[in-house]
């Protein structure tokens, strides 16, 4: 083990215990200490999960990546070990960036990551050149390779950016074969899959662009997921500097998500539909892992790109993860549904039938942060559409973060600038969702300072993170019309 990696273990060890008792998420897992950043590593490994993360142990803010590294049976209560890569050798000495896992013939870990050098351009400037490299350990100390880098420059297919090359997703196929694909992009700035294979994970060879971009989705393409799910096949990616297309994307860096078909002879992806993954504010870079039971679960990094940064360099962590979510495919779209497991915190179920109302009301036992709640939305009438409908939460006299939707447009909206932000940052993000005659199934998980709303069992996600006091936990509903809506709200403990 480098001294350098011992530094960060023996830091992290330290700082923990001088950080005082304050809120923080609940079951959802946040930094140890420092910044937290893009899930690596997500795998199941001698029967606990494991989620690596992108982490910097000594500021709040990005700065040199190392991996942050957590176990967990049940994907909600997390354990922290000793952060699992630092940046200490030749291949990596300016980050170790994102990768994925997967299990050896042996039993051991093998970590596939990003390493990072910084070169000096002949203008002065500096750009990161990027390379994958290979750990190897037992889930929890790892040793790097001695061969690393294992993918470089001379393994670009031509008009490859070496400074874009970036973010590996290992897994293996049912004849041992093991298959990686990485993201990259032209020089232009143009996205793109490449897809590499190697029989022992140590020596790999490029086989083909798996998918281009073509200049429709954003610019450089992140962090990618390949998988067979429910018969088709699923490309995940998390695009930068995209332009909005209708509410479908949204501007900045986002996530997408191509299914298709994949004739393995030719390694050939053919998509035939795509979407967003997430419609709300703060989630990026999903990662996805095949749970024992046969679940393909995702997990995302719960904050925006345009917004991590305004916090104080005093705080002594900033940064969680989204809920773990359980991947279907339906009607040739992704379905994202909160994992199973979170059924097993609640408590204390108040319910609501047929409950009839115009402007605004509040029910007895309606309200908590950490709640699991789902609505059922209808026009008492049918011949009377109304117009608007409301949830606000985190809610008191000066706060709320509220979801609302119009039936007309079937547009739902989360807005969170009443949450306490005192900065111009995204406050609101907007959906088109599926309603026929105003009806529309909502499921609402707040976690302290997270709100992930699930529209119609799963069809889309609208994710925020908030920062209000916890004293303001209120929750009122809003008609302009006449609304019939149900209601079953848990405590989650």
């Amino acid at each position: 083990m480098s001294q350098i990696l011992r530094d960060a273990r023996r830091y992290e060890e330290t700082k923990e215990r001088q950080i005082s008792e304050e809120p923080r998420p609940e079951f959802h897992l946040s930094t140890r200490v420092g910044w937290m950043n893009d899930p690596n590593g997500f795998s199941y490994y001698n029967g606990e999960y494991h989620l690596f993360y992108q982490y910097h142990p000594y500021n709040s803010h990005w700065g040199p990546m190392h991996w942050g590294h957590a176990v967990s049976t049940d994907l909600l209560h997390w354990r922290y070990l000793p952060a699992a890569l630092a940046p200490d050798t030749t291949c990596d000495r300016d980050g170790c960036f994102s990768g994925s896992a997967v299990t050896l013939d042996d039993g051991r870990h093998l970590l596939m990551y990003t390493g990072v050098v910084r070169e000096t351009q002949p203008d002065g400037s500096q750009k990161d050149v990027q390379t994958q490299c290979i750990a190897i350990g037992d889930g929890r100390d790892y040793e790097k390779y001695t061969g690393n880098p294992v993918l470089g420059e001379k393994d670009l297919p031509e008009g490859s950016s070496r400074y874009d090359f970036r973010d590996p997703k290992i897994w293996r196929d049912e004849d041992g074969t093991f298959w990686c694909a990485a993201g990259n992009c032209t020089p232009q700035k143009d996205g793109r899959i490449l897809l590499y294979k190697s029989t022992d994970a140590l020596h790999w060879k490029f086989e083909k662009i798996l998918i281009q971009n073509g200049g429709r989705y954003g610019k450089m393409w992140e962090c990618p997921d390949f998988f067979e799910l429910d018969g088709r096949q699923v490309l995940l990616v998390s695009p930068q500097d995209m332009l909005p297309q209708g509410l479908e994307y949204h501007n900045g860096n986002g996530t997408a998500c191509f299914i298709g078909d994949y004739e393995k002879t030719t390694a050939t992806f053919i998509e035939d539909q795509n979407q967003a993954i997430d419609y709300g504010i703060d989630f990026y870079a999903p990662q996805t892992v095949l749970a024992p039971d046969g679940r393909r679960i995702m997990i995302g990094w719960m904050q925006n790109w345009d917004t991590c940064n305004l916090h104080s360099p005093d705080q002594p962590w900033f940064g969680q993860m989204s809920l773990p979510r359980e991947l279907s495919v339906k009607n040739g779209r992704l379905i994202q549904k909160p994992i199973r497991e979170i059924e097993n915190l609640r408590s204390g179920r108040i319910c609501y039938k047929n409950i009839a109302f115009t402007d605004i009301i509040r029910l007895d036992g309606i309200k908590g942060r950490r709640i699991d709640m789902e609505l059922t939305l209808r026009p008492k009438d049918d011949r009377e559409m109304y117009q608007k409908f409301a949830v606000r939460f985190a809610q008191n006299e000066i706060y709320h973060t509220a979801v609302s939707f119009r039936p007309r447009e079937s547009i739902l909206k989360i807005d969170r600038k009443f949450s306490g932000s005192r900065r111009a940052i995204i406050h609101q993000r907007r959906s088109l969702v599926n309603s026929v005659g105003g009806r529309i199934k909502l499921r609402i998980i707040l976690d302290n300072f997270s709100a992930e709303i699930f529209v119609n069992d799963g069809e889309q996600v609208l994710s925020a993170t908030i920062y209000t006091d916890l004293t303001a936990d209120g929750i009122s509903f809003f008609a302009d019309g006449s609304v019939c809506m149900d209601i079953v709200k848990y405590e989650l403990l």
